[in-house]
């Protein structure tokens, strides 16, 4: 007698403390339905079954069973169910379900006892609310990701300037929070495996007054549309609490620039690298369209993208936006960023090509067109030329004026103090369309030599050159203003 009682407390379920037992599977370390009905199945020395409404085994050893009885159960005409052969003992329970009922058949050589009976009862209750705890986590689960796709969406509509759609998709969820014509935004740079706790951290920081992105191209960034001034100095206080985050910023533009403002935000991220305080707001320098005549580049705009002009408005804005953010990033990022496929934003390059009757392969050509798509943002405010067919300035007149040139000696002087002539590398690998090898060629040096010369005039000019950009496309137009480089070969009258 004294054996089997020892035996019996160290069988699952045996005495009283199978109570116990069966409550430790709620802890939060413990809530797997498998499990539950493995230890059931101990519990009662038999065999378990859960099965779903469709028949499905959900946990457990599938047992034969009579189908019809299992559809009554499951469908609530009948609440338990009980019989037994020469063989067998069979019990089966209804599991109530967030979505839809469960049957739990418990199968055992001997009777069904009091405790046996209590235990398969009580652990139908646990496996419920397991079930409905699940259903509830994986309901949260789609909710939380439907709202981070849609703030996705929403982003991809400002990047490609519709900004009607934009504000019309936030409104439903973000009642006002694309009220503001302009707005900052912010790239928050984490480890990728931090990068969700850092998203949350983003929406508690700005109270949801700001869209809060999860980057589709780089993984541990996280993109915050802010149009409200108190956003920057949430985002620097939430940077100082994480250890490695970092903060990049743009200057305030239009909702319609903001493809403009995250190339100056993650251009701000690289300054943010070297700061004490981990973050960096982009500064606004001198750049090159600033100082030329504003009516002459916008009618130089105007007529540069005339071809694109017979386009309808929904395609026109779609080829200008992705060509814009497929120069000024890669088309592969550009391609994240949209939500399309890579080789969807390289055919409406291709097609903007085509129209434009040019080629982007070349860096001058890339420079000069990604100047009059920055431009032509701005003429929407500008009533259209009478005639866009007529003579008008051509880009040797834009790149003539004493300002630009000025401007243009000035940056490219920097690197005439240095006796390795990075200047002319320079000048050679943007001939070779950033090509290091071919540049190599034409001036008789190796590789690896023209990499470092273009490497080291970064700090001189205080601007990326080998991630193509703004940056790099300012040094070409400095390069063309000051004759270094041909004009590139545009259609005769521009």
């Amino acid at each position: 007698m004294a054996g089997r009682e020892d035996g019996d407390r160290t069988r699952p379920g045996a005495g009283p403390a199978w109570a116990q037992e069966l409550l430790e599977h709620l802890r939060p370390a413990g809530r797997d339905v498998r499990r539950v009905v493995a230890w059931l199945a101990d519990a009662v020395e038999g065999s378990v079954a859960l099965r779903d409404a469709a028949g499905n085994l959900v946990a457990g050893t599938r047992l034969p069973l009579d189908e019809d009885l299992v559809t009554d159960i499951a469908a609530g005409r009948i609440a338990s169910a009980a019989w037994q052969t020469r063989e067998e003992h069979l019990r089966l329970v209804r599991v109530e379900h967030p979505s839809d009922a469960c049957v739990l058949a418990v199968s055992r050589p001997a009777p069904f006892d009091r405790r046996a009976s209590e235990v398969v009862t009580h652990t139908a209750q646990v496996i419920e609310l397991l079930l409905t705890a699940h259903e509830s986590a994986a309901a949260g689960h789609r909710l939380r990701r439907a709202t981070s796709d849609l703030r996705l969406a929403i982003l991809q509509l400002l990047m490609v300037e519709d900004t009607v759609a934009a504000r019309r998709v936030a409104a439903g969820l973000w009642p006002g929070l694309l009220d503001a014509d302009t707005a900052c935004v912010y790239v928050v740079e984490s480890d990728p495996a931090a990068r969700d706790r850092i998203v949350e951290d983003c929406l508690d920081h700005t109270r949801e007054n700001a869209l809060v992105v999860r980057c589709p191209a780089m993984d541990g960034h996280v993109i915050v549309v802010g149009p409200r001034e108190t956003t920057g100095d949430a985002l620097k206080a939430l940077v100082g609490r994480h250890r490695d985050t970092y903060l990049g910023g743009s200057v305030r533009q239009s909702l319609a620039r903001t493809a403009t403002a995250y190339g100056q935000a993650v251009s701000a991220l690289a300054v943010a690298h070297v700061r004490p305080d981990k973050t960096a707001v982009y500064t606004e320098r001198t750049h090159p369209e600033r100082l030329m005549d504003p009516a002459a580049l916008r009618a130089w705009t105007a007529r540069l993208l005339r071809p694109l002009d017979t386009l309808p408005h929904h395609t026109r804005a779609e080829l200008l936006a992705t060509s814009r953010l497929g120069l000024e990033f890669t088309a592969v990022a550009a391609a994240k960023v949209l939500g399309v496929s890579r080789n969807t934003v390289r055919a409406r390059m291709e097609r903007v090509e085509s129209l434009l009757g040019t080629d982007f392969t070349d860096l001058t050509v890339r420079a000069v067109v990604l100047l009059a798509l920055n431009t032509q943002i701005g003429l929407a405010d500008v009533p259209p030329a009478s005639d866009t067919r007529a003579p008008g300035p051509h880009l040797a007149d834009l790149l003539s004026g004493p300002a630009l040139r000025t401007w243009a000696r000035d940056l490219l002087g920097r690197l005439d103090a240095d006796a390795r002539n990075p200047r002319r590398t320079l000048r050679a690998w943007i001939a070779a369309g950033g090509n290091a090898e071919r540049a190599a060629l034409a001036l008789g040096v190796h590789a690896q030599t023209v990499r470092e010369h273009v490497r080291g005039a970064e700090p001189l000019l205080e601007r990326r050159l080998l991630a193509a950009g703004s940056d790099l496309y300012e040094v070409v137009l400095a390069h063309l203003a000051v004759g270094d480089l041909d004009l590139p070969r545009l259609h005769p009258c521009i």
